[in-house]
């Protein structure tokens, strides 16, 4: 066998890979496409062990240790997107990308700087206890209670 055909298709799954991480927005698309690239350079160690007969075959070792890197990549690459979905709510890369961390995060109000007196005077308006995380301490009864009163 000439060591060109498996060459040539090796080099365009590697191409078609590597369109795929350039093109696409989606992060699992990109994730097969990173598979894509790593089975052509499994098939080119294949090929050049069987085209340099190695007696240690050691290009077939080399495959079987990347196959098994692939897949530990694969699996967590899938939990961080998978993750990232739940939380964003998209896995496309452009809005990803959009949304990193900026200085906004210092401009926001700090919800630590309420006033428990307020809370303790609302508790005996009618209110309930002071809801974790509003700025402003109240509940949506307590609201209802002043709007009535």
């Amino acid at each position: 066998m000439h060591l060109a055909y498996p060459a040539v298709l090796a080099a365009l799954l590697f191409c078609v890979g590597l369109y795929g991480v350039l093109a696409r927005r989606n992060a699992i698309l990109v994730l097969m496409s990173v598979e894509l690239m790593l089975n052509a350079v499994n098939l080119n160690l294949v090929a050049f062990d069987v085209w340099l007969r190695d007696t240690l075959h050691s290009g077939q070792a080399l495959t079987l240790f990347t196959i098994a890197i692939a897949a530990a990549e694969i699996g967590i690459g899938l939990a961080i997107v998978l993750a990232v979905y739940r939380n964003r709510g998209t896995s496309d890369i452009d809005r990803l990308r959009d949304t990193a961390e900026t200085d906004e995060a210092e401009k926001l109000p700090d919800t630590a700087e309420t006033d428990p007196a307020d809370a303790d005077a609302d508790a005996d308006a009618g209110g309930t206890e002071p809801t974790p995380g509003r700025a402003d301490g109240k509940t949506g009864k307590t609201k209802k209670a002043e709007a009535t009163t």
